[in-house]
């Protein structure tokens, strides 16, 4: 994670750029799941009084994305029971397809451009094995897109969904590797979004949320 520059120590700005630094790095799987990290580990990694990244934890502990050891106060990624699991892929293909519906009502040429540049970057870093790329890439796909749904009660729901699933995410590419990953459904979905066709859009989405989850099921076997 890159240093936090506070202007102000534990300055609410601070507080929040701690909060946002941390929940990227969740989103991205580069806390992994099963690794204790500490409040003061995180602090010094980000260049921060311990005092904001309480705060942060706090918040995400709440969002159920990170859990404390109460013997030792270590920080972690919460177990992904089979039950949680299945959990989580009902809620993404509740939220996610119908966000991505909504999108293709308002999809103008600028959205096209930047998805089509996003999925190119993607696919780079998909041909060159470089795991943080590929997940920034993949989370930049979809929420660009989300975004311009205009359902902010959604979009909050789908960003907390990716929050508890991202370290599982980055599971998936260890364990299956980049070949195993490269057949999305990132065309078809900037296709459809070019015709407006919004049950076009929601089927990608949806197929692509199910082969991912499915592909995770089988990996994250004997991590939780």
């Amino acid at each position: 994670m890159a240093a936090v520059r506070r202007p102000l120590a534990d300055s609410q700005a601070v507080h929040d750029q701690v909060y946002a630094a941390i929940r990227r790095a969740l989103i991205t799987g580069r806390i992994a799941p099963g690794k204790g990290v500490s409040l003061r580990s995180l602090a010094a990694e980000l260049g921060v009084s311990p005092m904001p990244v309480r705060d942060a934890v706090r918040r995400l502990v709440a969002e159920r994305a990170l859990a404390i050891n109460p013997a030792n106060k270590r920080l972690s990624v919460p177990s992904l029971t089979a039950d949680r699991l299945e959990q989580l892929a009902l809620a993404r293909l509740w939220v996610e397809p119908e966000l991505a519906a909504r999108a293709a009502a308002s999809a103008d040429a600028g959205l096209i451009r930047q998805l089509q540049a996003v999925d190119a970057d993607l696919d780079e870093a998909l041909r060159l094995g470089d795991v943080d790329r590929y997940m920034t890439a993949n989370h930049a796909f979809h929420f660009t897109l989300y975004e311009r749904a205009g359902a902010e009660v959604l979009l909050a729901m789908a960003g907390g969904l990716w929050l508890q699933i991202g370290p599982f995410m980055r599971v998936v590419f260890g364990r299956v590797g980049a070949n195993d990953l490269a057949a999305d459904h990132h065309a078809q979905a900037i296709a459809a979004l070019k015709a407006k066709d919004a049950e076009g859009a929601r089927r990608a989405i949806a197929a692509d949320l199910s082969e991912g989850m499915d592909k995770m099921r089988a990996a994250v076997e004997g991590v939780s």
